[in-house]
């Protein structure tokens, strides 16, 4: 199994340094499971859904998260980690 990227980069670690902690948390849920939406990030983490929504705009003003339309339902995004070289972590849920 080829090992996973991780957010321990130093630019990543950085930019999360300066986050909420529901931010982090947010950022460490999507590391572990893999790409996810705002809903399933809510059940996953115990946060409210309006928190997470916080969080991930978050993350996404610091590059730190991408969204796009969900294949699967389109009325929904799914969110990933943003590694610097443009890559993103897991795959879609």
């Amino acid at each position: 199994m080829p090992e996973q990227p991780s957010l321990s980069t130093q630019e990543t670690s950085a930019d999360l340094e300066n986050l909420s902690p529901s931010a982090k948390l947010v950022a460490k849920t999507l590391e572990y499971e893999g790409d996810s939406t705002q809903s399933k990030l809510a059940e996953s983490t115990l946060l409210p859904q309006r928190t997470v929504r916080y969080a991930l705009s978050q993350l996404e003003e610091n590059d730190i998260v991408t969204s796009r339309i969900s294949f699967v339902d389109a009325r929904q995004q799914v969110y990933s980690l943003e590694l610097g070289d443009g890559e993103r972590i897991g795959t879609e849920a």
